[in-house]
């Protein structure tokens, strides 16, 4: 297997090289140059397996030149008792006949980015081997709040590696930004920046695109990569979890061999669904992929209209790690669908970039709707949907969950469709405790308290326990406190690089 950028540069790199880099040569995203399928035989087989096994089968064909010890070890490293406070890993809770909710968040940071952030490191580390790399690497991470603290707890204290993670001033939760700028690790830094999650992640963008501050870097003894879903290892992992929910469905007969399901997806980058779309491609029985977004809803506008727009205002919602306007991996979908044309799509991120907008032709706006189905869920509808949802099933849900399940409502309603369905379910609700806290008790029981307090709270009222990556969050020390304007990130990040080499 080799991979290719959606941009069109010529060369074709190894799975090592790829994971190793993170973006392409030009700007591009790398994608599989061949397709991977799995009969409905491999498919029913995954139901005799556990999560571990399951992983090491989906991601064994993407990772040729890795050795099956060294697709177990990493494996074996991410998905174990130390790091999901769950046997199962993502384990499928049914909530009625036709409706089930993916859990993605019983791991070490309680939200869905753990079960790729969990093996990305050691995939890194073992594609520097791979590709004979002398440089550290060093990977920038641009966050809406989820991705940061995952990758700074994957990363901590790799060895060759370092970290500088970079989120929107004012624009996650308390809870979110206290698990960043406390994180302890030597390889590691946290930067604020003034503005929102778009001015973020250009900023990274912009230096991973610019040659002189790889000079600069490269004369510290590093290399730039990234833990974003831009970086093909941390998006292949996210595929398994899309098998091992339909295993589970098998397995406890709820589908029978070869039906069709719809999967609804929280998402504002688009790299969590669009995981469900190479599921698809690679023969997993999926009808429609459902995307669920919120009032940033640049994505339900171009599901349906074909029309990319991010010149809109900018809103910051209840479900923080969906208020994106700038969907980095919907590159890779425009790739798949317009058979690789590779000049497509360069003109399409170049007007992104210049304008703001771009529009595909008719023939790929088609197919975009065949595939999927999108509508979005105002913090009103969110929070009607927390209730909601412990009512009828006595079940409690966060912001971004309850997006989803709000979304899959409407699809129900305007589509007739009874296909099972799996929500994924993005992060615990104890990581919003707020918005869950002050939707299923009211304002009064919740007014003055504090997040922390409100853990407590909300934790009485469940009787879920408290994860434990939340425990005792607001009495640990804060060791990142630097803020910067989006024009400062490169220099911080040569002030983090001297740092660390004690320049």
């Amino acid at each position: 297997m080799q991979y290719q950028s959606t941009r069109g540069d010529s060369r074709r790199v190894s799975s090592a090289e790829a994971v190793k880099r993170g973006i392409a040569p030009d700007g591009g995203l790398f994608v599989p140059t061949e397709r991977i399928s799995f009969s409905a035989e491999e498919i029913h087989a995954l139901t005799r397996m556990d999560y571990r096994e399951r992983a090491a089968c989906i991601l064994t064909p993407y990772l040729s030149g890795f050795t099956n010890e060294e697709i177990w070890d990493c494996v074996g490293l991410a998905y174990n008792d130390d790091h999901f406070d769950h046997p199962a890993i993502a384990p499928l809770v049914n909530l009625d006949q036709d409706l089930a909710v993916l859990e993605l968040w019983h791991g070490p940071t309680c939200a869905f980015k753990d079960m790729a952030l969990q093996i990305l490191p050691h995939l890194l580390v073992k594609s520097m081997a791979k590709t004979g790399e002398d440089a550290g690497i060093l990977v920038l991470v641009a966050t809406s709040g989820d991705t940061g603290k995952a990758a700074l707890e994957g990363f901590k204290d790799v060895p060759r590696t370092a970290i500088n993670v970079f989120y929107p001033a004012g624009g996650v939760s308390e809870v979110q930004k206290l698990q960043m700028v406390t994180q302890e690790g030597k390889n590691v830094g946290v930067v604020a920046v003034q503005g929102n999650f778009d001015d973020t992640q250009s900023g990274v963008k912009t230096m991973f695109g610019d040659p002189a501050m790889a000079d600069l870097i490269a004369k510290r003894g590093y290399k730039f990569s990234s833990a974003n879903s831009i970086n093909w290892g941390r998006l292949a992992p996210q595929i398994v979890y899309y098998f091992s929910a339909y295993a589970e469905l098998l397995a406890s007969g709820r589908v029978s061999p070869g039906q069709a399901v719809n999967f609804v997806v929280p998402t504002g980058n688009f790299g969590n669904i669009l995981a469900g779309f190479y599921a698809r491609e690679m023969g997993l029985p999926v009808n429609r992929l459902i995307c669920a977004a919120n009032e940033n809803n640049v994505l339900t506008d171009f599901i349906r209209t074909g029309v990319y727009d991010r010149n809109r205002n900018f809103k910051t919602t209840l479900s923080p790690s969906m208020d994106i306007l700038i969907s980095s991996n919907l590159e890779r979908l425009l790739f798949e669908l317009t058979g690789q044309d590779a000049s497509l799509v360069r003109e399409w991120m170049t007007l992104l970039n210049t304008r703001g907008r771009y529009a595909v032709d008719a023939g790929t706006r088609e197919k975009v709707r065949q595939l999927f189905w999108s509508d979005f869920a105002s913090d009103d509808d969110t929070v009607r949907s927390i209730r909601e949802t412990h009512r009828r099933y006595g079940y409690v849900v966060d912001t971004h969950t309850a997006v989803g399940l709000h979304v899959y409502d409407r699809y129900r309603s305007a589509t007739g469709d009874a296909t099972p369905a799996v929500v994924l379910s993005t992060a615990s609700p104890f990581k919003f405790n707020a918005s869950v806290a002050k939707a299923l008790l009211g304002a009064g029981e919740t007014r003055g308290k504090t997040e922390f307090e409100l853990l407590q709270v909300l934790s009485s009222f469940s009787g879920l326990p408290v994860p434990g990556g939340l425990k005792d969050l607001q009495t640990r020390p804060v060791l990142h406190d630097k803020v910067v304007e989006r024009e400062q990130m490169p220099q911080s990040v040569i002030s983090f690089v001297n740092k660390l080499t004690g320049e």
